[in-house]
């Protein structure tokens, strides 16, 4: 029998439009050839305009999901999206202590593209006090690294990202959708400051699920093996690519062209 392909689990929040959620997370992890598992963590009415509301699964649940699958088949990287609530999120962090050595990526979802909060202030103290220890890439927008530092809107990312790191994880990819400019910049960050760089044409439009679909591909790339710089550029470049690829089917925002290739 062939060998399988790369395993990786996503922790996420479903959403009926397919664009963001963990729908995106299979889509794209799926192709980029590797094999997605799930775990749902709450249930989303939402469209490509926005959210209309939020149910979170019970945290039993959640931690029954992630441990049947996780007896079963070995994982080589983790996912993190939205997890519903404070409990769930403290009860993910309990099912990444039982995996240490296997890699973690963290989007800290904290709105909806059209402003909706999707976690609350408590959720927030928990992401920084008990996720971040076991992150290995965090994927703020450069929104969300300033509210995850707790930090003023117009403060310095590098700040933000030295804040971040101090707080447990290993890195951080601030991406620079929010930022001014006809470029986008994303800068990874470690304990001691930038590691790389990287710029992208600014796209006309905007897209439901971009985050996502980042760092879906940058745990599907750590889980193929590459090391963090190729990763992270895979990545971003996949990512690029899907947005060029971007199409519309509903009234608001554009869902990435995820199988570009096949289309």
């Amino acid at each position: 029998m062939p060998s399988s392909p790369p395993v990786v689990l996503a922790f996420a929040a479903s959403d009926p439009t397919g664009g963001a959620g963990l729908q995106a997370d299979l889509l794209t992890i799926a192709s980029l050839g590797c094999h997605p598992l799930s775990v749902v963590t709450a249930l989303t009415a939402q469209d490509t305009r926005g959210v209309d509301g939020l149910l979170a699964v019970d945290p039993e649940w959640i931690l029954r999901q992630a441990r049947v699958v996780l007896e079963d088949i070995a994982v080589a990287a983790f996912k993190l999206g939205v997890l519903g609530s404070a409990r769930n999120a403290e009860t993910v962090a309990t099912i990444l202590a039982e995996h240490p050595g296997t890699p973690v990526v963290l989007d800290p979802v904290l709105a909806s593209g059209r402003g909706e909060p999707l976690a609350d202030q408590e959720t927030l103290q928990v992401l920084r006090a008990s996720l971040l220890p076991h992150t290995t890439v965090l994927t703020p927008n450069s929104l969300e690294a300033r509210r995850l530092a707790l930090a003023a809107p117009d403060a310095d990312l590098a700040d933000c990202a030295r804040e971040l790191t101090r707080l447990g994880c290993k890195y951080v990819l601030v991406t620079g959708t929010h930022e001014p400019g006809s470029q986008v910049t994303n800068t990874l960050y470690g304990p001691r400051g930038p590691l790389r760089e990287d710029r992208w044409p600014r796209l006309a439009g905007t897209y439901h699920g971009s985050g996502c679909t980042l760092a879906a591909a940058l745990a599907a790339m750590l889980a193929k093996g590459l090391d963090l710089a190729a990763a992270v550029q895979s990545a971003q470049a996949y990512t690029h690519r899907s947005l060029e690829s971007g199409f519309k089917v509903g009234r608001g925002q554009h869902l990435p062209g995820r199988f570009f290739i096949s289309r």
